[in-house]
């Protein structure tokens, strides 16, 4: 059986990564935590569950992990976020996983779960990520953020079994402090890359957002926290577009 790295970056998450680093226990035979400053008890909670815990000063979601990734004593990855966990299912899916000499990567549909429920539309699920893959075929590739895993040329994907839970937000102000700190490094990266906005964006992204999310992608169903979701993704939308005019026009930002 191959055997399994399962790498975490954290930065003050003492209320997620004792959840997680259990939820790995069965599949890992080497667990990295990179922690970028945390103050809490993040690492003590990590050392109580033997990870091994490497203080790394920030440098970008992408190079932080790709840090992280290099830490590993075995090249086959298991990428996580502190915030994350494995189900019973998915689980079983690496494990399977391990037993094959193939290369490939593993996908896994992501299932998040906020103010205690599950939320299965929205265009929040399955939303599917790459998480399980050699780093001698793949590395995180991005700018400032969505940082995503890409692989070497002709390298199969294979769709894991059972979900990957994550714990997002505790509560809706968690949710809009994120999107205001999210929508920052959007805007700025979209300014990097040379994309500007206009008022029509500003007004009707937004309304296009809701509509898609809520009515088309049946954001509905998930009843009022569906609600709430699509709403604070519509104004994200409208916090990303406005801001990115606030950069072409020349006004100072708050730096990153």
């Amino acid at each position: 059986m191959v055997k399994l790295s399962v790498v975490i970056i954290t930065l003050n998450e003492e209320r997620n990564i004792g959840r997680c680093l259990q939820s790995v226990k069965s599949v890992a035979d080497d667990i990295v935590v990179v922690d970028s400053g945390s103050t809490d008890r993040t690492a003590e909670i990590c050392h109580e569950n033997g990870a091994r815990f490497i203080p790394h000063a920030w440098e970008g979601f992408t190079a932080t992990k790709n840090f992280a990734v290099h830490q590993a004593a075995y090249p086959l990855i298991l990428a996580l976020d502190a915030d994350e966990a494995l189900s019973e299912d998915l689980k079983k899916s690496i494990l399977q996983a391990k037993e094959s000499n193939n290369t490939f990567a593993g996908q896994v549909n992501r299932l998040t779960n906020y103010c205690g429920k599950w939320i299965k539309h929205c265009g929040w699920y399955p939303d599917r990520k790459i998480r399980l893959f050699n780093r001698s075929t793949a590395r995180w590739t991005g700018m400032l953020i969505h940082e995503s895993v890409e692989t070497d040329p002709g390298i199969g994907i294979w769709q894991l079994e059972g979900d990957l839970l994550h714990y997002s937000y505790y509560t809706i102000a968690d949710h809009i402090a994120q999107a205001n700190r999210f929508t920052d490094l959007t805007a700025h990266e979209a300014w990097l890359k040379g994309r500007r906005a206009s008022l029509w964006q500003i007004l009707l992204n937004p309304l296009a957002r809701f509509v898609r999310d809520y009515f088309f992608r049946a954001g509905f169903l998930d009843g009022y926290y569906g609600f709430v979701v699509c709403r604070i993704s519509a104004h994200a939308t409208f916090l990303k577009y406005a801001k990115l005019r606030q950069l072409q026009s020349g006004e100072p930002q708050q730096s990153l």
